[in-house]
């Protein structure tokens, strides 16, 4: 039995989320989005990076299996392979690569 917290949720942990929502609003990522937010396209993809996952079938077939975990994971929006791949194309990359510490160079 799980007593405290999963790995996914100690490192979603280290997400400044206050900056993740600025790139959003920036960028206009959620405008006329009605459930599936830019918010949980990147913890989708986070979770597909930290798995290995290499299709977007393999990514939605994996979450969709832990479907009763994924509001805990902070996923809030139905998954969908065409959701997923609609918001791939759509929305700006540039939201991800503005946050701070996630893109930018150490040194």
């Amino acid at each position: 039995m799980n007593i405290g917290k999963t790995v996914f949720a100690q490192l979603q942990e280290h997400l400044p989320l206050y900056q993740f929502r600025l790139c959003v609003k920036r960028y206009g990522g959620n405008h006329k989005i009605k459930s599936f937010t830019c918010l949980d396209q990147y913890l989708c993809l986070f979770f597909a990076q930290l798995t290995y996952r290499e299709s977007l079938r393999d990514i939605t077939t994996c979450l969709l299996g832990m479907r009763n975990k994924l509001y805990h994971m902070g996923i809030r929006g139905t998954i969908a392979r065409s959701t997923l791949a609609d918001a791939n194309e759509k929305r700006d990359w540039r939201i991800y690569q503005d946050l701070p510490g996630f893109c930018s160079n150490p040194n």
